[in-house]
C-alpha cells in the first residue's frame, strides 16, 4: 500500500494532532466526564490508523512498528496489573481505590482511577493498531 492523494495526506496531517488531543483529554478526564480508557484509546488509535492510511504501511512502520506498539500494549496491561496488585499490598482488594481523593470535580480526585484510565487507555490504543496491523498483513498475503 503506497498511500493516498496529496489532499488525503494533508487533511490526516492537519486532523490527526487535534483527534489525538481530544482521545488523550477523554482519557485524562474519563472519572469527571462519559469516557475514560477504552473511548480515549479508540480516538487516538484512529488518529493514528488515520495516517497508517494516508501515508501507506511501509513510512508508518518506521514510525510505529509492531515492536512499538507490542511494547505500549505491555506497559498497559503491566499498569494495570500494578494498580491492582497495589491495592491487594495495602490489604484492600485488587483494583480497590487506595489512592486519597482529592476535591470533588478536581482532576486529581478519583485516586486510581485517572491512572487506570491512563493503562487502559495505552493498551486499548495500542490493541487497536496491532489488530489494524494484523489485518494490514492479511490482506497483502492474501493479494499476493
Amino acid at each position: 500500500m503506497a498511500g493516498m492523494t496529496v489532499i488525503v495526506r494533508t487533511i490526516a496531517r492537519l486532523l490527526f494532532p487535534f483527534t489525538f488531543l481530544f482521545g488523550a483529554y477523554i482519557v485524562l478526564h474519563g472519572h469527571l466526564t462519559p469516557g475514560g480508557g477504552f473511548p480515549g484509546g479508540v480516538i487516538i488509535a484512529a488518529s493514528v490508523v488515520m495516517l497508517l492510511l494516508a501515508y501507506g504501511i511501509e513510512r508508518a512502520q518506521k514510525r510505529m512498528g509492531l515492536l512499538q506498539a507490542e511494547v505500549l500494549e505491555s506497559i498497559g496491561g503491566v499498569a494495570i496489573v500494578v494498580l491492582g496488585l497495589f491495592g491487594l499490598l495495602l490489604g484492600a482488594f485488587f483494583l480497590q481505590n487506595v489512592f486519597p481523593l482529592g476535591d470533588l470535580g478536581q482532576l486529581f480526585s478519583a485516586g486510581n482511577l485517572p491512572l487506570l484510565y491512563l493503562g487502559v487507555g495505552i493498551k486499548v490504543t495500542a490493541g487497536i493498531i496491532l489488530i489494524f496491523y494484523a489485518m494490514l498483513f492479511a490482506f497483502r498475503e492474501e493479494k499476493e
